[in-house]
């Protein structure tokens, strides 16, 4: 099996070992789009930003549905439990010595109206693992047959989705942002 840079997916589906990763995070639940997943993830941003990330960090999110939810696979994974019961991660990759003193300090220097009392920030690591993943290229509404492909790829290879969904989008988005020319990794582990 290949090993992969953490920011790196081919046009076609794969089978990789992915690098352990070390973020700044918060909870959210919900459907993505709405005004608190865009104000989490600009907190998240902002953060990246303060513990010496690049200019504008690469923002993932892992989602999957609450226990009792019907099971899903990588290719049915948006259409068989409704959206709105969405739990989320919103995830930016920060050093991997950034300690939890650090990131409320990045949260004070930070701080700004995107930042709530209730707002629960906290490091969260992604160890090495196994995934099935794929270049998605173009608007979020479509990446359900990018995932149908990633879907039949996985089962080929006779793996099973084995953990959260995992959206690496590498380009910066705003609500607001033609989503043509974007680039987004879907990318799920696997057993």
């Amino acid at each position: 099996m290949l090993a992969t840079p953490h920011f790196h997916a081919s046009n076609d589906p794969e089978f990789v070992r992915t690098p352990a990763v070390t973020y700044a995070s918060i909870l959210g639940a919900g459907a993505p789009g709405t005004e608190e997943f865009y104000r989490k993830k600009i907190l998240i941003g902002d953060i990246a930003r303060q513990l010496g990330n690049r200019t504008t960090p690469v923002i993932e999110i892992q989602y999957w549905y609450p226990e009792g939810s019907a099971p899903v696979e990588i290719a049915d994974f948006y259409s068989v439990n409704p959206i709105p019961s969405l739990r989320y991660r919103v995830l930016a990759a920060v050093p991997d010595d950034t300690t939890a003193e650090d990131l409320n300090a990045a949260r004070t220097r930070a701080a700004s109206s995107s930042v709530r009392a209730i707002d629960n920030l906290e490091l969260f690591t992604i160890p090495e693992h196994d995934v099935v993943q794929v270049m998605h290229h173009g608007p979020f509404a479509e990446e359900f047959g990018t995932l149908a492909r990633l879907g039949t790829f996985a089962q080929t290879q006779g793996k099973h989705r084995n953990g959260p969904h995992h959206e690496l989008h590498l380009d910066s988005f705003t609500r607001e942002t033609p989503q043509d020319t974007l680039r987004t990794i879907l990318r799920d582990p696997v057993t």
